[in-house]
């Protein structure tokens, strides 16, 4: 029987070498059949810097106090982290238990009974019998379960820190979107101020017979009501805003304090493109990277399926009960065993196995390729909106400065003049006017936003 058993062992060693070729074994590499994946290895073979953008403590990126204090509170308090937090946890498990799984298993069933035969006394058997069993991992079936378990915690801890990437990013986007929407809802109201008063000043013109008409008046009231309405709106949208953050920090509605100036003052970061480099530290990249690595071993898995299992045990014990006869007292045994189980037919199941995971492994690399192309659209665009804001905030203001002359001098026109200028010039003046206006602290918005959108595009959030 040992005999046996070492020369099973001998037999499954030796296939296991002549087996080693069908990637069973075989570790995941970064592919490189893609000018974008061969770009991603190559980038991940380049020293960290750590004076880019993404690499940057949000701290460092975000110095407003007030945004600082709100997007610790955040990190601290936010359910989606903790979630993804407690996903890494569940993966370190996962990761334990398949280390463990190269350790043997060990049983004990002790049991007992007793019989009696035509009334006599009772005749007591025992048996405390112990069973150490353990899977010998030559065709790597183990050993990419464990593998598999590890690129699957990378990913959970690539996911966990996207999703502080994305909280922190979201308290920005969020506590700016406060600010503008306050900074428009104090001009709305200002300017609603001057037209209530244009809406008088047209009054008492026509009163004066000054060649304003009724129609002139109503008019002019009809554009002072407009706005009122708008400011509803500002109203509503800034409640909105103020119970969104307030769920970012997981607390009750309320308001929140915030800067006046919606600007974020960043360094030289800026130019035509970004490097591979800076692309492959997003988290979101890794963990695509990582389920690729995860369906790569799964493959493997589903390969070692075909070849067999070898198990060795080992047995003993003490008991009463030798064969069909009982003994007192009882004596020690023990026994060694070995076993090669080799799937032969198992209704196609494994074939299945593999083709499945074959697919899944295309699509996993599908999704990693599709997600480095879309980590360089985003930057792209961000830095696109960086550059045009500023070129378009230049234009405003330009523009601004104008229409105020416009408004002044239409205002001026209708008060001293008669019969230069009529009520319509002053309207499309005044509104005019508040739509460049609304239209500037927006492009402050944007450029705020789309600094917010590269920092998290380049995996910024640390």
């Amino acid at each position: 029987m040992k005999l046996n058993n070492i020369a099973l062992m001998g037999i499954a060693v030796a296939a296991a070498v002549m087996l080693s070729g069908c990637g069973i074994y075989k570790k995941y590499e970064t592919p490189v059949d893609t000018p974008v994946t061969k770009a991603y290895a190559e980038a991940l073979q380049q020293p960290v810097d750590s004076t880019a953008f993404g690499n940057l403590g949000w701290r460092t990126v975000f110095t407003d106090p007030k945004l600082a204090t709100l997007i610790e509170q955040a990190l601290e308090n936010n359910t989606d982290l903790r979630n993804a937090q407690l996903n890494v946890e569940v993966a370190q498990a996962n990761v334990l238990g398949a280390k463990l799984a190269y350790l043997p298993s060990v049983a004990l069933a002790p049991n007992g009974a007793g019989s009696s035969a035509a009334g006599s006394d009772l005749s007591w058997s025992y048996q405390l019998p112990a069973q150490l069993s353990w899977e010998i991992d030559i065709f790597g079936k183990l050993l990419n379960s464990k593998r598999g378990a590890q690129a699957a915690l990378l990913r959970s801890e690539a996911y966990a820190q996207a999703a502080r990437s994305q909280i922190i990013a979201g308290v920005a986007n969020t506590y700016y979107a406060i600010a503008a929407v306050r900074n428009q809802l104090n001009l709305s109201r200002t300017t609603a101020g001057l037209w209530k008063e244009t809406v008088q000043t047209m009054r008492d013109l026509k009163e004066a017979g000054r060649g304003v008409t009724e129609a002139a008046v109503v008019q002019s009231n009809a554009n002072y009501y407009s706005i009122l309405a708008s400011i509803t709106d500002l109203e509503m949208s800034l409640d909105q805003l103020n119970n969104t953050m307030s769920l970012l920090l997981n607390t009750y509605p309320q308001e929140w304090d915030v800067t006046d100036k919606v600007d974020i003052q960043v360094p030289q970061i800026l130019r035509a493109g970004v490097p591979m480099s800076e692309l492959a530290v997003r988290p979101d990249v890794r963990a695509a990277e990582q389920g690729l690595a995860a369906a790569y071993y799964a493959t493997s898995s589903a390969r070692a399926a075909f070849y067999p299992t070898i198990n060795i045990g080992v047995g003993g014990g003490f008991t009463n009960v030798l064969g069909s006869f009982i003994q007192n007292p009882g004596k020690w045994f023990y026994n060694l065993t070995g076993s090669l189980t080799a799937p032969l037919f198992s209704r196609g199941q494994n074939i299945a196995r593999l083709k499945g995971a074959k697919a899944q492994q295309q699509q996993a690399l599908n999704t990693f390729e599709y997600t480095l192309l879309s980590a360089a659209a985003e930057v792209k665009d961000a830095i696109t909106v960086y550059d045009k804001s500023f070129e378009k905030s230049s234009l405003l203001n330009e523009q601004i400065a104008n229409l105020e002359k416009s408004v002044d001098y239409t205002n001026d026109l209708m008060v001293y003049s008669t019969g230069t200028t009529n009520y319509l010039e002053v309207l499309t003046a005044q509104q005019s006017l508040l739509s460049a206006q609304i239209s500037q602290i927006n492009t402050e918005l944007a450029r705020a936003r789309s600094v917010i959108s590269l920092y998290q595009a380049l995996g910024g959030g640390r």
